[in-house]
């Protein structure tokens, strides 16, 4: 058995895939695709395996949902011309709670990246079930990981 003697942040690059983003049930930001940036995994020393970690705040009424889509790209080209899926999905994270909730919470996604582009990016949409009522905020980050050399 072999054991590192290594801070976590030694072996793991994070990024900020997406800005910040608002919705309103019905209104502004509310199932609106967001283009994150991309990311040039060379400069990062080829990491193998991502994580995508979408945090999340959602006021809900009962029984009202939040849904998180998320599309990761990869290609070669700096600007994704030459984008394919890497992984995509539609998840519900959050249900409102009887009489309504506040609903926090951080949805994962492993990915691996091994075989794919030297670029990454992340799109988001997120869905309020609700009509004018439900507000939702989240993020998104990438924790890269199995680099060929250690983050800088």
């Amino acid at each position: 058995m072999s054991m590192q003697l290594r801070q976590i942040g030694d072996l793991v690059k994070v990024v900020r895939a997406v800005a910040n983003i608002a919705a309103t049930a019905g209104g502004t930001g509310d199932d609106t695709e967001v283009e994150g940036t991309i990311f040039d995994r060379a400069a990062m020393g080829h990491p193998s395996t991502a994580v995508l970690a979408v945090p999340y705040t959602a006021t809900l009424a009962e029984g009202e949902t939040l849904t998180i889509d998320y599309t990761v790209q990869e290609g070669d080209e700096s600007d994704l011309a030459d984008a394919a899926t890497l992984k995509t999905g539609s998840v519900v994270v959050a249900t409102g709670g009887s009489g309504g909730s506040t609903e926090t919470g951080c949805l994962e996604v492993d990915l691996k990246t091994i075989a794919g582009g030297r670029y990454n990016r992340v799109d988001l949409t997120q869905g309020l079930s609700a009509a004018n009522t439900d507000t939702a905020a989240l993020s998104a980050v990438l924790v890269y990981a199995g680099m060929d050399r250690l983050p800088q």
